[in-house]
């Protein structure tokens, strides 16, 4: 078990490939930033891989005082064991009190084994974080600067808030988009420190042959404009009217859970608590009820605009703009005054 210190750093698990941080990644940068000037200690980044050492000038004009980075070449392409054992070896060093991991397929592969490994609670998918002094009800000790671990609960009918008193460091996964991107300062000075970590050729059970790379057909965090639909679509034939609408304002395709698991369209379009975190200027649902899970991915849009025949639809809560009709009739409307105002 890792000792509480207090005064510990806050760290955020800086994810890479290829020589490419993830977004999340510096998303959480700014997040750890904000968390570590509250409690007045400094903020840090772990960054293992191979010929990374470019990335932490990077991670420094995103908010890091501290980059400790890793540089081995059998850390070129992720491995669960090799990573874990990195970071549990840093965590061990240098004692954070905070560790952030990104929701990715990497940090919820690694966050999971650097919390067994050491003995640490972890919250996973969180939406947010906080800092706040809690009292525990049983000992009535009051605990300072605990880190709040926020996330939706029991299928996102309620908002859980975790706290973690002695098992330390606080550890937690936080979903990609949920958090701004913050611009980065080049001009920041900060501190590199390149570690060595042994690490054993019985961690490096796999040998990578071969890799093959599918590029994303889908950018929906990028996208300033989403046309949305929803189960209320009604068919797989009837959602081509989202992708017309789309097609005529100019923007990405999107969808709730409930329109994926229908089968209209894929899940690399799904926006929700269980798909991308969106924040466009211009997010339009068509037919879409507006669930908390789904309102999790899309209600900080700068414009909503709703579409739905039932007038107390959820959707309506979050909505600037609200249209109660049938999709069928009110988006082939917009569509054609559309094409006709270009």
């Amino acid at each position: 078990m890792i000792p509480v210190n207090r005064q510990g750093e806050v760290w955020v698990f800086a994810e890479q490939e290829d020589g490419r941080l993830h977004d999340v990644s510096l998303e959480l940068c700014g997040k750890a930033r904000e968390l570590a000037d509250r409690i007045g200690v400094r903020m840090g980044a772990v960054l293992p891989g191979a010929g990374v050492r470019d990335l932490c000038l990077t991670l420094i004009g995103h908010g890091a005082d501290v980059v400790y980075t890793v540089d081995d070449k059998r850390l070129a392409h992720y491995q669960t064991s090799p990573y874990a054992r990195v970071v549990v070896e840093l965590i061990k060093k240098h004692q954070p009190q905070i560790v952030m991991y990104g929701a990715t397929p990497l940090g919820r592969d690694l966050a999971p084994r650097v919390a067994s490994a050491a003995q640490a609670g972890m919250t996973a998918d969180c939406t947010d974080l906080d800092i706040s002094d809690v009292t525990d009800p049983k000992t009535k000790t009051v605990h300072n600067n605990l880190l709040l671990q926020i996330r939706p609960a029991f299928g996102g009918n309620i908002i859980a808030t975790i706290v973690n008193y002695d098992m330390w460091p606080q550890m937690a996964t936080v979903r990609e988009g949920v958090m701004p991107l913050e611009p980065a300062d080049p001009g920041r000075k900060g501190e590199i420190v390149e570690e060595k970590i042994e690490i054993d050729e019985s961690l490096l059970a796999l040998k990578l042959i071969e890799r093959h790379l599918q590029p994303k057909t889908v950018n929906l965090k990028g996208a300033r404009v989403i046309v949305a639909g929803g189960g209320g679509i009604g068919g797989k034939d009837s959602f081509k009217l989202v992708h017309e609408l789309a097609g005529a304002i100019g923007g990405a395709v999107g969808a709730s859970r409930a329109a994926v698991d229908s089968g209209y369209i894929g899940k690399e379009h799904q926006i929700g608590q269980t798909g991308t975190t969106v924040r466009p200027a211009l997010y339009i649902a068509c037919g879409i009820s507006g669930a908390v899970q789904h309102r999790a991915g899309m209600e900080e849009s700068a414009k909503i605009i709703a579409i739905n025949t039932d007038a107390d639809a959820p959707i309506f809560s979050v909505a600037q703009y609200g249209i109660v009709g049938d999709v069928k009739q009110v988006v082939p409307m917009m569509i054609k005054a559309l094409r006709e105002r270009k």
